[in-house]
């Protein structure tokens, strides 16, 4: 199942890493007998510390929604549950969302209330329609409390979405003291222990109300290599946020497939266009790289049962109105493809002289070295010179490796557009915005639609397939499930007592 072609190549270094993990583990918190849940996220310890300035990171999911629960949450399968709202109800078709709070405090003592909840949600709602103009927020009129206990999202018109999208780990709802649970962190060495919360009362326990030693959470955000070292050698019930990156690790670090758990998770694994000039600028140009990649190789690369690659933004259907856009040359064999590539590289070469390197950002990890090889011999088939670079610095092609916050094409669409400085179609970035403003279901299906259809001709993302997503889970959890969001709540696991 996860057998790589050259991966002999990363045996050596995985031994060696073992042989490091192995020292850096000794006198941590084991994992065996009744103690602390101890998890691995694979990430940096900014991820913890900074969460919000690092989302999407697993890290910064993960300590948000264990912290500081918005309105609403996903379970283990991904479906909308109550969170700090014990219940709502949508009136006025859709155009009015009542939330009634439970009890919650803050981590100072002092109780959450409407007032303060409402303030906080029409901030970061603010905050986050700069991102995401076109998404289910973009209607969202206001936020207002109602009581000391209900408050009201009015919108100006109906959208769907709306719950999921504000059961984002963005969504929390956080002070400067921190959220409402369900758990309370408290640093010690390199690591974060998480105590549950009495919902009744939040307190986190103390002399007079021990907390079982297994309902506490050690969580660590570490190197992907170090974290499958600690899950192996038993010192790790659990490791999340595992990306195609780090799936050639599995392997040589010798993890029995069967703790190998895969998210069946959608969204956007691809290359987003981020450079201008006359190289990039050039339509021609963006088709060639498109059309040059050899996708039928990711599967030999990264051999997952039941992942597929695409060319297209869309996965399927959702709320489009018809099937999604295929680029005008996917029905080509590939060297022909080649061919018409390189024939418009030529002409570029022939009037501005040798292209210089595409600057590629791609995440560390051997799994992106050999995205990256693949890259390299698929574009320098066609004239195009290379060169990797790290993702904070500038390129001309990013990986953009995203789980889809919503089961809409206005997600997809919306974040390889405009707003997200991908080189865009202004024409479509039109129809976006008219989406927003249609009176009517069916003239937003219709803007949608056309907005797609010019997003696949500009090719401003470059589509690879689906996002990789996979978790290492001990036979003696339970409660974990695959979820379609790749999202694990901690207060959702269980040691098994076998």
């Amino acid at each position: 199942m996860f057998a790589t072609p050259r991966l002999s190549r990363f045996r050596r270094r995985a031994a060696l890493i073992a042989g490091a993990g192995l020292m850096l583990l000794a006198g941590g918190c084991s994992d065996e007998g009744r103690g602390p849940v101890v998890v691995s996220v694979v990430g940096g310890r900014d991820d913890f510390a900074k969460p919000l300035q690092y989302l999407p990171d697993p890290g910064a999911k993960l300590i948000l929604e264990s912290t500081a629960q918005g309105l609403v949450a996903f379970d283990a399968s991904g479906e909308i549950l109550p969170a700090l709202a014990q219940r709502w109800i949508v009136q006025d078709d859709g155009r009015s969302y009542i939330f009634r709070l439970r009890r919650a405090f803050w981590a100072n003592g002092t109780r959450v209330t409407a007032p303060d909840v409402a303030r906080m949600l029409m901030a970061r709602i603010e905050s986050l329609r700069r991102l995401d103009p076109d998404g289910p927020l973009d209607a969202v009129q206001a936020v207002v409390p109602m009581t000391g206990e209900v408050i009201e999202i009015r919108m100006a018109a109906p959208r769907p979405f709306v719950l999921q999208m504000l059961a984002q780990p963005q969504m929390a709802v956080l002070s400067r003291d921190g959220g409402t649970g369900p758990y309370r962190r408290r640093a010690q060495g390199g690591a974060l222990f998480l105590t549950p919360i009495d919902r009744s009362s939040g307190d986190d326990g103390g002399e007079d109300q021990p907390i079982p030693p297994w309902q506490t959470r050690v969580l660590r955000a570490e190197r992907a290599a170090l974290a499958i070292i600690r899950f192996r050698e038993r010192d790790a019930a659990l490791v999340l946020g595992g990306r195609f990156s780090d799936l050639p690790l599995l392997v040589p670090a010798g993890i029995d497939r069967d703790n190998v758990r895969i998210d069946p998770v959608q969204g956007l694994l691809g290359l987003g266009v981020t450079g201008s000039g006359k190289l990039l600028d050039d339509d021609a140009i963006r088709a060639a790289i498109n059309m040059a990649i050899d996708r039928s190789q990711l599967p030999v690369l990264f051999p997952l049962g039941g992942w597929a690659t695409s060319e297209r933004i869309l996965p399927d259907q959702m709320d489009l109105g018809r099937p999604p856009t295929q680029p005008d040359w996917t029905a080509m064999p590939l060297d022909q493809r080649r061919a018409q590539a390189s024939a418009s590289v030529t002409r570029w070469r022939a009037d501005n002289g040798p292209p210089p390197p595409l600057r590629i950002a791609l995440p560390k990890g051997p799994g992106a070295t050999l995205l990256f090889a693949m890259l390299r011999r698929d574009l320098g088939a066609i004239g195009l010179p290379t060169q990797r670079v790290a993702m904070t610095a500038e390129a001309d092609l990013r990986l953009i490796d995203e789980v889809a916050a919503y089961d809409s094409a206005l997600w997809y669409l919306g974040r390889v557009g405009c707003a997200r400085k991908i080189h865009c179609s202004d024409q479509a970035d039109i129809q976006l915005q008219a989406a927003s403003l249609s009176s009517s279901a069916q003239e937003r299906a219709a803007r949608i639609a056309a907005a797609e259809a010019l997003m696949v001709a500009h090719n401003g993302y470059i589509a690879l397939g689906a996002p990789v997503r996979w978790s290492l889970v001990s036979k003696r959890l339970t409660g974990f499930l695959p979820s379609a969001r790749a999202r694990h709540p901690l207060n959702h696991l269980f040691r098994s007592t076998n």
